[in-house]
């Protein structure tokens, strides 16, 4: 092991002399890339303990992973081979008899940063750097009324992607899944390309050397890869299909526990936060289908401490482009951002943006007209495509139902639902009974499994007047609109949920009702018929005079 060893740094050091010599003599290139050692220890398992046990093969076997003398209280022969096991590592050549380490063995300890505690190369945080962070606003989209035009959230937050790669190109990497361009992100390929240890090759695309973009058909790779450049004072961002993050769901569970973990340790300097952007994502699947839907990941997340896990749904570009400034300058958080790369519309300008995702949620007040008054019925929403669909209900009630007082919410910070005392996000009893009220009809459009937002607000005054809209598991390849129809979160399925829990409304607009009715029936029917979502459904625009 030793020679092994030797000959691994002579060769590491002969690469770099031989690297060196050619830059200096070539402006600054390095020349081909080396083959580094790699050294390979095998063992047999459990090679140091007992080889066999009651006549059974331990060493090398599947016994060797298991207890191999398991009956060292009641078994003499189990116990001397303990015995035998234990002397065999010379303790009494490593501690004197009062317990302590001899000087031969003090004599090796590490020293001043060579010790774990203040080795930068194992305390990333003490070299760690804040992100040179371009000012998003720059990259906002105009909004001359909300609701009215539509941009694709991912690539205006590409653009910007861009500049913060340009900015950092030494302390930030892109981490993904072969889904850069199909997540609409390759804007970043204007001041880097995929890095490839081996090449380029003929027919490669933004590939080079130096590229900042890892990027593999391999997500626990690609997470592995994150958490030991986290691990080294960096900063990165892992940006995936929302159903298949879901591989890493074991890597990303040991990653909060240590987060949490070393927030307890005053040595251990803060990291900077595992991010992730889901895209692609479960309403959205029109070529893909029911394996490319499951929006559970985020479920998965909000299990881990209330310190560590954080969770942000926005619903247009702009609330993007607020929500992944300030998620890549946190520290020692795991940060999910769920946003869609199709085209979706526009609702709130870059200030306003900043002011709501500051908040967390809010009322929306040009959605609303409850002004004044208590509202007969509060419309929620979470994510992007529930927020459209909340909105088209919301302007149907307003048009057809013109004396019902509606309140319309949105949420960002998908941890504000949660009280103070359960999450250091969460909303004030208060705050969130004068938001949601504690006796008039909650519907909540939800980008995720209902059960979640139940979870969530179950300690809530009022809980028992929530009804949650989300994914229940029915989807296939296509049309939008079929999707949240399967899913009983369209539109007008919302629009009859509003009937059947305000009171009085029932048996007043039972006509109303059974127009939204069929109304869902036409469009699905037009979808199985054309392929295509109605006009009037696809094209839905936010009327500003209602």
């Amino acid at each position: 092991m030793a020679q092994a060893l030797d000959t691994a740094l002579d060769t590491i050091s002969e690469n770099q002399r031989a690297a060196r010599e050619h830059a200096a003599a070539h402006d600054g290139d390095p020349g081909d890339r080396p083959r580094w050692p790699v050294v390979v220890l095998r063992t047999p398992k459990g090679w140091t303990g007992p080889h066999d046990v009651d006549g059974e093969p331990v060493a090398g076997t599947w016994r060797a992973h298991q207890v191999p003398l398991s009956e060292v209280r009641s078994d003499e022969g189990h116990r001397e081979q303990l015995r035998a096991w234990l002397e065999s590592y010379r303790a009494e050549e490593l501690f004197g008899d009062d317990g302590a380490p001899t000087d031969a063995v003090l004599a090796n300890r590490p020293r001043d940063e060579r010790r774990m505690s203040a080795n930068p190369r194992t305390n990333g945080g003490l070299v760690k750097k804040p992100l040179r962070l371009p000012d998003f606003r720059s990259h906002g989209v105009d909004v001359p009324r909300p609701g009215e035009q539509m941009h694709s959230p991912t690539s205006v937050f590409g653009d910007w992607l861009r500049d913060v790669v340009a900015a950092n190109p030494e302390t930030f990497r892109l981490f993904g899944p072969d889904e850069v361009a199909s997540n609409r992100l390759q804007a970043v390929f204007d001041v880097t390309g995929r890095q490839l240890a081996d090449g380029p090759r003929e027919g490669d695309s933004h590939v080079r050397r130096d590229g900042r973009v890892m990027e593999v058909l391999s997500e626990h790779l690609c997470q592995g890869w994150l958490e030991g450049y986290l691990l080294t004072g960096r900063h990165g961002l892992f940006t995936s299909y929302e159903a298949f993050i879901h591989i890493v769901d074991s890597m990303v569970n040991q990653h909060a526990k240590w987060l949490k973990t070393t927030r307890q340790l005053a040595w251990r300097r803060p990291l900077a936060s595992l991010n992730y952007l889901l895209s692609s994502h479960v309403w959205r699947q029109d070529h893909n289908g029911f394996s490319h839907q499951d929006p559970g990941f985020i479920d998965h997340v909000v299990t881990k401490k209330a310190e560590i896990t954080r969770v942000y749904l926005p619903p247009d570009a702009n609330t993007l482009l607020s929500t992944m400034d300030h998620v890549l300058r946190s520290e020692h958080y795991v940060n999910v951002v769920v946003a869609g790369k199709q085209q979706a519309l526009d609702y709130l300008t870059v200030d306003e943006a900043v002011a709501h995702c500051t908040r967390g949620l809010g009322r929306w007040a040009w959605a609303s007209n409850d002004d004044g008054v208590e509202p007969d019925v509060v419309i929620a929403c979470a994510g992007d495509i529930p927020t459209q669909e909340a909105l088209a209900a919301t302007a149907v009630l307003r048009e057809r139902l013109p004396e019902l007082r509606v309140r319309f919410v949105n949420v960002v910070d998908l941890m504000r639902l949660q009280p103070p005392s359960e999450h250091p996000h969460g909303l004030a009893d208060r705050e969130y009974d004068a938001l949601f009220t504690t006796d008039r009809p909650v519907l909540f459009a939800f980008h995720g499994y209902p059960t979640l937002v139940h979870r969530l607000t179950y300690r809530r005054n009022g809980h028992q007047n929530l009804h949650v809209r989300g994914f229940v598991e029915e989807g296939t390849t296509t049309t939008p609109f079929d999707m949240v129809h399967r899913n009983d979160l369209d539109r007008f399925r919302l629009v009859m949920d509003v009937i059947d829990r305000v009171p009085g409304l029932g048996v007043r607009h039972a006509g109303l009702r059974q127009e939204m009715a069929d109304a869902r029936l036409a469009a699905r029917a037009h979808a199985y018929e054309t392929g295509e979502d109605p006009e009037e459904i696809s094209g839905f625009r936010w009327d500003p005079t209602l």
